[in-house]
């Protein structure tokens, strides 16, 4: 069987059995996702190959935003070091030269650093005294909910980038 569910901006939970377990069958909810991943082209290479322009246009977009902020000396932290966030950050070569900061909530994160890119994990408190001209949005499927909970860093004109799907700055 297979459902899809809202986390992560949109996950599956797959149920998978034994060939042998003739006790559960295949469900209607297979057929419908088959259908539906059909129906977006996901069946051939060419769908795949779009993906991986995208993600290409995303990188680039990302890094040349970065690489302009810093060139104007402007501070630029990022929110979230979950693995969807560090992922980005590795696969974009983006290291502690261009994010000054990452800062989390989690205490246990806080006072480490990102793996491979070594941006150091902080209190969210820093943004206060600190004050970045950008804060990197990195679980970017939570933008409302986080932009919501930081919308203080508006009282110094501080303002978000969304970098996925495609990069967005946010008032």
């Amino acid at each position: 069987d297979v459902e899809e569910i809202p986390t992560h901006g949109g996950s599956l939970r797959i149920y998978a059995k034994h060939k042998e377990d003739d006790t559960k069958l295949v469900t209607h909810n297979v057929t419908v996702l088959l259908g539906k991943e059909n129906n977006k082209g996901m069946l051939s290479l060419a769908y795949y190959n779009n993906f991986q322009q995208k993600a290409l246009q995303v990188k680039l977009d990302l890094i040349s935003f970065l690489i302009e902020q810093k060139r104007a000396g402007r501070k630029i932290a990022a929110y979230g070091a979950a693995a969807k966030g560090n992922t980005l950050l590795n696969y974009c070569g983006i290291k502690k030269d261009l994010i000054d900061y990452v800062v989390d909530a989690n205490p246990h994160k806080q006072g480490k650093c990102l793996p491979a890119s070594h941006i150091p994990v902080v209190s969210e408190s820093l943004l206060r005294t600190n004050r970045p001209d950008y804060i990197v949005i990195l679980p970017w499927n939570l933008k409302k909910e986080i932009t919501d909970q930081l919308s203080y860093v508006r009282e110094w004109n501080g303002k978000f980038v969304i970098p996925v799907p495609k990069l967005e700055v946010i008032q």
